[in-house]
């Protein structure tokens, strides 16, 4: 598996963020979505990745920066086919990696309370991260939790 910066303009990953977008429509109402579109995420704050396995696109993540100390992941989406191999750990990983290059103290995140989203808290709570308060531009929603972890 391969991690590449993605400048957001192939067709494999306009079609595999199109399917997260479309799968936080199914589980969350629109005023709940805070996943980004690619115009969202074609901004000098968002360094965004792909990881790859030969051709197939596997999954993506970013990590936006919210201050000089404080970065989010945006974005963190794994191909249907290629969950259960580790992709998001790897991704999840290289996020974090980078998070310490920049010397952040911070990494935060927000994804879904319902149970979809089960997997993603399993995951991030795995790596350390908790439940807190918004943070950012984020407003008090039923049907957001907030996390972040000292980096």
């Amino acid at each position: 598996m391969e991690i590449r910066a993605d400048d957001l303009k192939g067709p494999e990953i306009r079609a595999l963020l199109q399917r997260h977008l479309d799968e936080m429509a199914t589980y969350s109402p629109p005023e709940s979505i805070h996943a980004l579109d690619l115009d969202g995420l074609r901004v000098p704050e968002i360094t965004f990745w792909t990881l790859w396995e030969g051709e197939s696109l596997l999954g993506c993540g970013a990590l936006k920066e919210i201050d000089v100390q404080h970065g989010e992941i945006k974005s963190m989406h794994v191909h249907s086919d290629a969950r259960g191999k580790g992709v998001a750990d790897i991704m999840l990983n290289h996020i974090m990696d980078e998070a310490r290059n920049r010397n952040y103290n911070r990494l935060s995140l927000e994804t879904g309370s319902m149970p979809a989203f089960i997997p993603a808290r399993k995951l991030y709570e795995k790596y350390g991260f908790e439940k807190c308060a918004v943070f950012g531009d984020y407003k008090v929603d039923v049907h957001s939790i907030c996390m972040t972890r000292v980096v």
